[in-house]
């Protein structure tokens, strides 16, 4: 959530950098009233908790010279009705306020490229040179015919479009590159945690699912319970509610979870394989650290990232995020693309997310800074899209004859 004490601060200068990640104007005319509204409600109440605290020295005053104190308790009384008023009034505009906040995006950083879609977004460098084929290379949705690694047909008929059932060596190779993105993860520092897969409304509200990108969730029924959209949810809100050590930090998680997305707002795209799925797997790295470690911490994650697609000798491309294609909770982007030569293009296959305290504020998740209780900055980033990854090794490991070669360092896992 937006710190509103810096919205109070300098509302100007958090409007103009809204604006740049696509917030309507809108809405940030309604927060500045809200704000304004609040800061008078405030001072409202400071300016009668005043006339008490001078009417009570008054009032002491009058005791001590023996006067008469009747008309002055009755103005005392009037005026402790009114500071109850008045601070129900602050409480109610506090409460507006931050319903609002609740649903506006994160500032973007300062360093962050200023544009209006992925048009936009920065190119920082290619990591390994796509191969070259003697040949014209089939897309994953024809290999997987030619193979019989993924059953589109059987998953649509079992549960609807955008569900596929993945099988025998397909199957096999999804499940090795779970368990080798884990242990890569953990070679780095990341510890593995196994989460639940459901979790709750407060939960989605302190990552920033919830109360923006409700329609994009799948719900149980008769329960405030959610199927997650990453396992960035859970990971995150491990610490919620909780003061940790500085001791303690930086937290490097990793873990293997299936996620779910209704993918609203998506139809048409990606209709073909599997680059788009209701449910696909994802092995995600989250990460708590004080806000001095944030940026270290950051580069480390994009590496880990990196580095493994490199270990797979998948071709890929990092790209920054411009402010009107960052994410809601995002302060920074990195993207990682991985070459596609079926496509002949390169696809998004992980983004790696800095959201500063802004996912902190809504978990209330702090540590121990000296005497006081500071937020902590969380950060997280595919490692990787489980599924896109299926497709990349497809696509770049095929042969002429339509078959396909596991890559080396995974045929331990096969």
């Amino acid at each position: 959530m937006l710190d509103l004490k810096m919205l109070q601060k300098d509302f100007d200068m958090v409007a103009v950098k809204l604006q740049h990640k696509g917030v309507d104007t809108k809405i940030l005319q309604e927060l500045k009233i809200k704000n304004e509204d609040l800061k008078a409600a405030k001072t409202a109440f400071e300016t009668l908790q005043a006339l008490q605290n001078s009417m009570s020295k008054e009032f002491g005053q009058y005791k001590r010279e023996g006067k008469d104190v009747s008309q002055l308790q009755q103005k005392v009384n009037e005026n402790k009705l009114r500071i109850t008023q008045a601070l129900e009034i602050q409480r109610l505009k506090q409460q507006e306020l931050q319903e609002i906040a609740m649903g506006i995006a994160n500032i973007p950083d300062d360093n962050v490229p200023i544009g209006e879609s992925e048009d936009d977004n920065v190119e920082i460098k290619k990591v390994l040179t796509p191969k070259t084929f003697d040949f014209i290379p089939k897309e994953h949705w024809q290999l997987s015919e030619q193979n019989g690694w993924i059953d589109f047909e059987r998953g649509v008929k079992i549960a609807k479009s955008r569900f596929s059932v993945i099988r025998d060596t397909g199957a096999k190779l999804e499940r090795a590159l779970i368990n080798f993105m884990l242990d890569f993860n953990e070679q780095r520092g990341f510890h593995e945690i196994s989460v639940p897969q459901i979790v709750n409304k407060q939960s989605l509200q302190g990552t920033g699912q919830l109360p923006k990108f409700k329609d994009d969730l799948y719900k149980i029924e008769g329960d405030e319970l959610y199927l997650i959209p990453t396992a960035e949810v859970p990971l995150t809100n491990l610490f919620a509610d909780e003061i940790l050590s500085p001791k303690e930090l930086p937290i490097k998680m990793t873990g293997h979870t299936a996620c779910f997305r209704k993918e609203a707002g998506s139809a048409g795209r990606d209709v073909r394989g599997i680059i788009r799925q209701h449910q696909f797997h994802k092995v995600e790295l989250v990460s708590i650290t004080t806000p001095k470690q944030s940026d270290a911490v950051f580069k480390e994650m994009v590496s880990c990232a990196s580095d493994l697609l490199s270990a797979l000798k998948l071709p890929h491309r990092l790209v920054e995020l411009c402010t009107g294609d960052l994410g809601f909770s995002a302060a920074r982007t990195i993207d990682l693309e991985v070459w596609l030569p079926g496509q002949n293009c390169y696809r998004e296959i992980s983004s790696v997310s800095n959201t500063r305290d802004f996912q902190a504020r809504r978990a209330k998740i702090r540590y121990k800074n000296d005497k006081k209780n500071t937020f902590v900055h969380t950060l997280n980033g595919s490692s990787l899209a489980v599924g896109r990854t299926l497709v990349a090794i497809m696509e770049n490991f095929q042969n002429a004859d339509g078959t396909i070669t596991i890559p080396d360092i995974l045929q331990p896992y096969m």
